[in-house]
């Protein structure tokens, strides 16, 4: 019980309080607007209070696993830590097709490739200064 009392614990009380009280007072203010006319601020009216209503449980749910873990960490002996081993990696072999093949079944590839080529030889050429055997 002590650990929340700390310096940090004492800051995030302070800060649910003050969160819940927000979220309280915004929805107390969408139910003045609501009952002004203000249709859709009904849903807010009711919207708020559950996000106060939600901080509280994540809070009590923190403060509980610190409990927890306190008491975990008391009663646990002093025990080696498990060393996973590493995992074998699986591979497989893919067979892969030459580029070659795939330039002689397709003529676009291969002009794509002659001038991807060129370019590179060229690096300070414009795309425009290719000197195309063909134009399609």
């Amino acid at each position: 019980m002590r650990r929340l009392l700390t310096p940090g614990w004492l800051a995030g009380h302070a800060l649910m309080v003050v969160a819940v009280a927000v979220c309280l007072a915004l929805g107390w203010w969408q139910a003045g607007r609501a009952a002004e006319g203000n249709t859709l601020s009904w849903a807010y009216t009711f919207e708020w209070p559950l996000f106060a209503v939600f901080t509280v449980l994540i809070w009590f749910r923190e403060v509980r696993l610190a409990l927890r873990k306190g008491r975990a960490d008391a009663d646990a002996p002093d025990v080696e830590p498990v060393v996973e081993r590493p995992r074998p990696v699986i591979t497989r072999q893919v067979r892969s097709t030459t580029a070659e093949a795939d330039e002689a079944a397709d003529p676009q590839l291969a002009a794509y490739n002659e001038y991807l080529a060129w370019l590179s030889e060229h690096p300070e050429a414009r795309p425009g200064d290719y000197p195309a055997k063909e134009h399609r």
